[in-house]
This record gives C-alpha cells, structure tokens and sequence, in this order.
C-alpha cells in the first residue's frame, strides 16, 4: 500500500459526499415546493416588501435598498454608530459599459 492510497481512498469519499449534497438537495426542494408556493403566495396578498436583514440603520436594512450615502453622513471617514454597518458591506457599484 502506496502512502498516496489513504489520500485518495479520503478524497474519493469526500468527493461522493459532495456529490450526495447535490442530491439531497435537489430532494428537499422538491419536497418544500408546496411551502414556497405558500409563502410567495402570502407575499403577494399581504403586500410584504422586502427582506430586512437589520433594522437598526437604514443602510442596513435590505442591499438592494440602501442610500449609498446615508452611512457617510458626517464625513467619509466617520465612525459607524450601528454594528451591522461591520457586518454588512455596501453594495457594489455598477458602472455602465461603454
């Protein structure tokens, strides 16, 4: 037996498991797909908006949503006063194409 031979026996396994992943996933999609026709249903009755991922500033609140400019209201080198504005980054700019 090769010293490369538990290695590869390892990384075989690892590699059906990652594999086995997929599958699992594909089978729990399938089974929650009634749910999410629920929710999406709900979603457009009730009206809901958007996810809010922090609720303390708005900057934080959805990326899609954000003022770009509401966290450097002071200065661009300002202190942020909320912890998620750590946890959350700004959201990148698109710049058109030419």
């Amino acid at each position: 037996m090769r010293k490369s031979d538990p290695f590869l026996l390892l990384a075989a396994v690892l590699l059906a498991l990652f594999g086995a992943s997929f599958v699992d996933a594909a089978h729990e999609i399938g089974k929650a797909q009634a749910s999410l026709d629920a929710r999406a249903e709900m979603v457009e009755r009730l009206g809901l908006t958007d996810l809010v991922l922090f609720t303390e500033a708005r900057y934080t609140r959805h990326p899609s949503q954000a003022d770009l400019h509401s966290a450097f209201q002071d200065h661009p080198f300002a202190m942020d006063h909320f912890p998620s504005g750590s946890l959350l980054p700004p959201p990148l700019l698109k710049r058109p194409r030419s």
